[in-house]
């Protein structure tokens, strides 16, 4: 009877510890899922990204610019987390804000210059998507909803945010 007591406890509390609310890292915020704007670019090599066609995967949606303070700090974790992540299903976009090819290219190669952003030359596709200021990152679900919004940069290439990633990914190891 005890055996069978100690597994119907050990049962419940995996359920419970399953249910459990997912741990955000710091400026992370949950949002109330929204449709993704589209979101169809170009980088610096002229390959083109298309979020809709990324797969039916999570993507990280991220906009920057180099005069961007916070930005310019950030950047390089963003290098970091990408090469981290490499073998995740994790889809990666990183979009520069109303910038030139030579300012962009001249600040990665010095900072981050494994990053490939994508240029959102006129700005119209970060006017779609509304960051509330630089740098802002959105998670956007398999189904191409927004769920996450992460306003501010964060040392993204830490155990922490890493964790998170893999979990929402279900890529946890």
């Amino acid at each position: 009877m005890k055996k069978l007591l100690f597994i119907v406890l050990l049962f419940t509390a995996g359920q419970v510890l399953c249910a459990a609310p997912l741990s955000l890292p710091k400026g992370v915020i949950a949002v109330s899922p929204r449709p993704a704007p589209p979101l169809v670019l170009q980088n610096m090599d002229g390959q083109s990204f298309d979020l809709d066609k990324a797969g039916r995967q999570w993507a990280f949606v991220h906009f920057w610019a180099s005069w961007c303070g916070p930005c310019r700090r950030e950047i390089p974790s963003i290098e970091k987390l990408i090469a981290g992540m490499a073998d995740s299903p994790l889809s990666f976009a990183i979009v520069n804000t109303a910038e030139s090819d030579d300012t962009v290219f001249t600040f990665l190669g010095s900072v981050a210059p494994e990053i490939n952003t994508l240029m959102d030359y006129d700005g119209l596709v970060t006017e779609a998507w509304q960051p509330r200021g630089l740098p802002s990152t959105y998670l956007v679900d398999p189904q191409g909803m927004i769920r996450y919004v992460v306003i501010g940069g964060q040392a993204w290439h830490s155990r922490e945010y890493q964790d998170f990633l893999r979990h929402l990914t279900g890529d946890e190891k």
